[in-house]
Order: structure tokens, then sequence, then C-alpha cells
């Protein structure tokens, strides 16, 4: 890259010139601080998505049904009586529910009361300035709906309800007859909307300070469910609102509401529900509450799904003083669990990455030219510490790495090069042996090999009479006649003294490689050029060579070598006087 003829830069100045280059530029430094700062917050706002995401939802819930409470108290402020007969607190009643429909008109929309006579009134807000009283004065009588604009806009007759209504007999009514504080009734499907809905009631007492009647609101949870149901989790990721019994309050994966085949509606349970990951998800919810008690806060929790994926979940409980109790979940597969974050980030960093980009750009390729080299040297380094000498560098560059990489090349090649006759030395053998199994044991027939155990014969004697010096040229002879005898993608190596090894990369028969075997010996057995001239008439000079055959003689590189090391013991002394000594060398059994 800066390697050009007569300019050459040092990797000193390749680093010190864009660091000063960047000193110097204030721009580019609060890019590069950006730059990190948003790494640690991806980071960061990575591993707490799921938290957040499931106060997202808590959220909602407090916006949906935390109001409720203020809504009751301003229509029956606490400790305010009520006389026994709605009729003279019509106008009082009405506006009062008219302003307490204006604190959360979306979605506590309705507030109504119903007393021990069976008396009932009611105020139903349709918009910020059109409302609906619903009132009955008898309790035999149906309902009358009245239309009006304005908190006292004049009443104008609307219609009659066609069935009876007894605020008496209804859920609201018997949940707040019996307690002292607000409560909430049963979430329930609402008769003409299909809609789930929930009802905040509260007991409110006469002018004697005993029980008179139960004033209301309803909390439709359409909007709530819209919510969920909308809520961008991830690609893959759900989110859904429970009840402790399982039925869903709403849900991201599917409908709360289901028809029957009668025409009825029936709520849905998180067990029954149609997604898989759905009833995986509350299980395991639903474990760790019961393990842990009541416990508090948002929590996760981590399982493997039926697919094998990992599910990461976030999960709270949602709790208010009127016995509201609901457990919002959200939950993600480990693959898409960074992918909000993400494109958040990006999206947020865009416009000052935008103005640096050039200079960043520059920086980074000039870091990752330098470093990237490194870290590939280093990668190496370790390999090579942990026994891999042939792990490859691949760094190309003239600069003091580059000379660095050549010289680690150079080291490795000599680590795995005996120093005498410049074969593959025991390391490199034992590696290339130990790559050519593979994870496999049993190889297609095509890919089967065999190695070759050589001890030369009377090697020692050649030693003693003629001296080291001539030992070692009968040594390099001998690597080159087996380097040249075999085929050039076999492997020659020498393990060690006068012992030799080669790996032969195909052997398709043991027939095929017993004629290799006796070639061997054959070429061994031819006179040798470093003797010549010296009176070797009674040594009988050559080389004894055993065989083992892949798979079938062994199923790794140890069983292998230590089988042609034993063949090749038997065949060196069958005819000769038997040497314990030497045979334990080989390992082989005396006895044998």
């Amino acid at each position: 890259m800066f390697d050009k003829a007569g300019f050459r830069l040092s990797l000193r100045q390749v680093l010190t010139i864009p660091y000063v280059v960047l000193v110097l530029a204030l721009a580019l430094i609060i890019v590069a601080l950006s730059y990190s700062a948003g790494n640690r917050a991806v980071y960061a706002v990575s591993s707490h998505l799921l938290l957040e995401t499931v106060g997202r939802i808590g959220q909602a819930v407090d916006r949906h049904i935390m109001g409720a409470g203020a809504v009751l108290e301003a229509a029956f402020p606490d400790g305010m009586p009520i006389g026994p007969s709605i009729d003279d607190e019509v106008d009082a009643l009405r506006t009062r529910f008219w302003i307490a429909t204006s604190l959360h008109t979306d979605p506590n929309n309705y507030v109504y009361y119903g007393n021990r006579l069976g008396q009932a009134i009611g105020l139903y807000r349709h918009s910020r300035t059109e409302g609906e009283l619903r009132i009955k004065f008898q309790a035999p009588e149906m309902r009358t709906y009245y239309r009006f604009t304005g908190i006292n806009g004049p009443l104008a007759f609307h219609s009659r309800e066609g069935r009876l209504f007894d605020p008496r007999e209804r859920p609201w009514y018997k949940a707040g007859e019996r307690l002292d504080v607000q409560t909430w009734t049963s979430v329930y499907i609402d008769f003409g909307t299909s809609d789930l809905v929930a009802t905040r009631a509260r007991r409110v007492l006469g002018l004697d300070g005993q029980f008179e009647g139960v004033v209301a609101t309803d909390v439709s949870l359409r909007a709530l469910n819209n919510f969920v149901s909308q809520l961008r989790v991830s690609k893959n990721g759900l989110a859904f609102i429970v009840e402790p019994n399982g039925d869903l309050i709403a849900s991201s994966s599917g409908p709360n509401v289901r028809a029957m085949p009668d025409g009825s509606k029936t709520r849905v349970s998180a067990t029954e529900s149609d997604s898989p990951l759905v009833r995986a998800i509350y299980a395991e919810v639903q474990s760790r509450l019961a393990a842990q008690g009541l416990g508090a806060g948002v929590q996760t929790l981590s399982f493997d799904a039926a697919d094998g994926e990992k599910i990461h979940v976030g999960f709270d409980r949602v709790r208010d003083d009127a016995g509201l109790e609901w457990i919002t979940v959200v939950a993600m597969p480990r693959g898409d669990f960074m992918t909000g974050v993400t494109e958040n980030l990006v999206r947020t960093a865009a416009l000052g990455l935008l103005a640096a980009a050039i200079a960043i750009a520059l920086g980074l390729r000039i870091l990752s030219w330098v470093s990237g080299d490194l870290h590939q040297l280093s990668e190496a380094a370790l390999r090579v510490g942990d026994g891999h000498l042939a792990w490859p560098v691949g760094i190309s560059r003239s600069d003091e790495i580059g000379q660095l990489a050549t010289s680690f090349e150079t080291m490795q090649q000599r680590l795995q090069t005996d120093a005498l006759t410049g074969l593959a030395n025991r390391e490199a053998f034992m590696l290339r042996l130990r790559t050519r199994i593979g994870p496999t044991s049993e190889p297609p027939p095509s890919l089967r090999f065999a190695v070759l155990f050589i001890d030369l014969n009377h090697f020692k004697r050649v030693n003693d009479r003629f001296g080291h010096a001539v030992g070692d040229r009968v040594l390099v002879e001998v690597a080159q006649r087996l380097r040249a005898t075999v085929r050039t993608r076999d492997l020659v190596a020498r393990l060690s003294g006068d012992e030799f090894a080669v790996l032969l990369d195909r052997v398709d028969t043991r027939e095929d490689l017993e004629q290799l075997r006796q070639h061997v010996e054959r070429v061994l057995q031819q006179p040798l050029a470093a003797l010549a001239g010296e009176a070797t008439e009674a040594l009988a000079f050559g080389g004894s060579v055993g065989t083992a055959f892949f798979p079938d003689d062994g199923k790794d590189a140890e069983s292998l070598l230590k089988k042609a090391d034993r063949r090749m013991y038997k065949r060196k002394f069958r005819d000769r006087p038997h040497d314990p000594a030497r045979a334990m060398h080989h390992g082989a059994d005396p006895q044998e």
C-alpha cells in the first residue's frame, strides 16, 4: 500500500502519521469518541433490551389501568355519602361523572353507579364534547339513553335499552359490595364488542354510614391488545400479557378471544395458544415464579426451545392496590437479539457518521491493514504453540511485519524439518497423519491410506566402524532414496536415529501395500554411495519395513505408527537372535 519504488514507510511511520493527522483534526477525534461510545451503548442497550421492552409494556398497562382509581375518586370522592335514591342526585352525579371521564377519556370513558334499590346512572363519553347519560329510576324499568353536548348540555332522548339491566346482579356490583376498598372484577368479554374489559369498582356509603351502592368504571383492553399486537419486538420476537391463571390479556402472536362452534366467545389461555413458543414461555415463567415466590421487579431467564434455539425472556408482575395482578412477558430468539438495538443505533448515528465517513474509513483501513496482520501472526504463533506446526501465516508485505512473518515461516519450516536429511521430522509427520485421519475413523474406501515404518539394518555398526560422519551421509542418502521411491504426494519423515516413516497418501488394498513394502526394502538393499570403497562385505545393509493400513490397523495416529513399528520389528528380527530389550523398546511382546 505504501511500498512504492523509492518510497517505503516503516511500521512506526505507518502508525504515527495517521495518529498525528487524527489528533490535529478535531472533527475526527469527536467522531472516533462517538463511535466508541456508540459501541458501548449498543452493548449496554442490547443486554437490557428485554427489560426495557417489558418496561414499555408496563407503562402501557399503567396508562390503561392505573388511572381508573383516580376516575372513581373523582366520581365519588372518598367519604362522600349518598342518599338512598338517586332522584335528587342526578345533576350532581352527572357533573362529577363528566369530570371523572375527562381525566382519562381513553380508556376510562364510562363511569356508572348502582344502588340497593336497583337504580342506575352512568355517563359514557363518545368524545371530548359528546356524552351519553344512561339512567333508570326504578328497578323494573329499562335504562333510558340521553345524548348531550358539554358538561351541562340539555338532555335529548336517544333510545331505551331492550333488555332489563339490574346493577345488583352485575359482577362489579357484587365485588364492590363485599369489600371496603377498590377492587377489580375478573376480566370478561364485552357482549357487544367482543373485546376484553376490566372493571374497577368501589362501594359507596349512605348518610348513615352503611353500604348504599357501588360506583365503577370500565376499562376496555382493546387499545392495550392493539399496542401489544403491534409492538415491534424483533424479527421473531413476541410479547404478551397474561393473568396468573394463564388467560391472555393481550398477545402479539395471536388473538386473546376465540369463537366457539356455537357462536359464543371464550378467552384464550396461554397453555392453549396456537403458538408453541407462547406455551413454552408461559411454562418457563410460571416455573420461575413458583420457585421464587412473589418476587419483585423485572426478571430475565433463558431456555432452549423445542427446535434447539436459545430463547431469552424478560417478564414482570404488574400489581396495584385494588388486587390486579398481570404478568407482562417479552421473548426474543438469540438470533435477532441485537437487531432492533443495532438498527436504532445506526439511525441515530447516521448523521454524525456521514460527516466523518471519509476520515473514519481511512483510519479503519490503516488500522485494519496493520492490526489484521498482527492478529494473524499472533494467531499463527498460538497455533504453533499448540502443536499445529504447519498453520499458515498468509502475510505478504515488505515492512517489519512482513519480515517478521517471513522469519516466522522459516522457523515453522525448521520446526517441521529434520536438520540432517531435510525430511519432515516426527512432529510434522504426526501432524500430517492426524490431519489425514481427520474427524472420522470410517473413511470411504477411496480415501484409505497406509503408513510405513522403516528401521535401517546394522546402522550402529556403520557408526562404530566408519564414524558418525559416514553414518550421517548414509542417513542423507537413504532419505534421498526414499523420497525418490515414493510418490510426490506421499510424505517421508525421519522419526529419530535410523528410523524413518512414510505416509502413503492412498492405498486401495493390502496387496498393493505389500508390493510397496517389498519395493522399498529392495531399494534399501541396493549399495550405498556413502559406503563406496569401504570394507562392507560382512555388513548386510538394508532396512526392515513395517506396515499399517488405515483404518483396519488403527483409527488414530499413535495406533497406526505403533502397529507399523511392531510389524517392522517382527520382520527385522525374524531370522535373527531375539533381543528382549529391543523388543520392549518397540513395544512388542518378547514372547510374541
